[in-house]
């Protein structure tokens, strides 16, 4: 692996990557700080379709991760087959973003469904939660994912810390 970066990092992706990824990076940022290890994670988000590449993520998502302390800031982009080397751990937000990442190259090993990173989550016994796109649903939509993202995200750090 041609890891351009020097600590460990995780790519979050979902479609568009204006909801559910660009929150999982600001939910696993806001973390990293409150634990102070911001400067030894790198995180980033990128969507399976380049729809809305170079567009702000979502107003709903911004608005309800404000309310809970965690700022949006990235910018949609497109994943590329470089962050397949370029990160330690990619995680999908649904079946079906794991099946396009592994199609376009994904290294198996290394992507993960976020849901696979749950507290109550055994992969001998259990189907790992997707994380629900809230794009074209109301304002709960998006509570519901900041959830899954917050209870998720100790789990992913802990994955960075142990295997990368």
């Amino acid at each position: 692996m041609s890891d351009a970066h020097s600590s460990p990092s995780v790519l979050f992706v979902c479609l568009g990557n204006i909801c559910r990824s660009p929150a999982a990076e600001a939910v696993f940022n806001t973390h990293l700080a409150t634990q102070g290890l911001t400067e030894q994670f790198t995180a980033d988000s990128a969507g399976t379709i380049g729809h809305h590449a170079g567009h702000p993520a979502d107003g709903r998502m911004r608005d309800a991760g404000a309310a809970r302390g965690h700022t949006l800031t990235s910018v949609a982009r497109q994943v590329v087959r470089d962050d397949f080397d370029r990160f330690n751990l990619v995680v999908a937000m649904d079946q079906s973003n794991l099946e396009d990442l592994l199609d376009a190259g994904a290294n198996p090993d290394r992507t993960r469904l976020l849901g696979t990173f749950l507290p109550d989550y055994d992969d001998d016994i259990d189907t790992p939660q997707e994380v629900p796109d809230p794009y074209y649903g109301g304002d709960r939509g998006f509570e519901v994912v900041l959830n899954l993202l917050e209870a998720a995200t100790p789990g992913v750090l802990a994955a960075l810390q142990h295997d990368f």
